[in-house]
């Protein structure tokens, strides 16, 4: 089932339908509604609707995995672990997901492994494709909690870089406020948008 620039509808039936067996509920539509929105948001900017839809349903699929597997994981395939994530590992799910993707449902294209590698903390120089994966995870249809979604879903049709780095301004705000370790890869990733952008949100 490699990825050559196109997927049956076939295969994304079948990958769904492995993922649900493995899926709480929540989780299983949460995905879902990062397929859905990356790949609204691939059509919108001109990018392959196909890795973006791909790129969102497996975004989470290594989530599943307990926290002993996930540093396993990261061990056998070389994947530096930072302190925060050996304390927080359930951080490693989306370097894990890399991996998952790649091993487990045999996708080989670079961008879309790097944008489900991506998609919680972001980095600098985002692909178009990791930055729709970022912004899709934080406003799927389901998402309920985070706030100022109405104007993010609004803006992410509009400024990608922009939402980018709205998202990443309020994931560093609630973390200091619940007391969370923060990854340093976040800080990065807002500060380099921060610059690009010229201003603060």
């Amino acid at each position: 089932m490699k990825f050559k620039g196109v997927k049956s509808m076939y295969d994304i039936l079948k990958i769904q339908e492995q993922l649900r067996k493995k899926q709480s509920g929540f989780r299983f539509m949460h995905t879902l509604g990062v397929q859905y929105t990356a790949t609204c948001l691939a059509m919108n900017y001109g990018a392959d609707i196909y890795k973006a839809e791909l790129a969102g349903l497996l975004h989470d699929c290594a989530k599943h995995l307990n926290d002993s597997k996930k540093i396993e994981i990261c061990k056998d395939n070389n994947i530096p672990i930072s302190n925060v994530e050996y304390h927080n590992p359930f951080l490693l799910h989306a370097k894990v997901g890399a991996v998952y993707a790649k091993v487990k449902y045999d996708v080989r294209d670079n961008d879309i492994l790097m944008a489900i590698r991506y998609h919680t903390t972001g980095r600098s120089e985002m692909s178009l494709l990791e930055k729709l994966v970022f912004v899709a995870d934080y406003i799927e249809p389901y998402r309920k909690d985070s706030p100022n979604l109405y104007e993010l879903r609004q803006l992410s049709f509009k400024d990608l870089d922009k939402t980018v780095l709205m998202i990443l301004k309020q994931t560093l705000e609630y973390l200091n406020n619940v007391g969370r370790e923060i990854d340093e890869s976040t800080i990065t990733t807002y500060n380099y948008y921060k610059q690009l952008i010229g201003g603060t949100p």
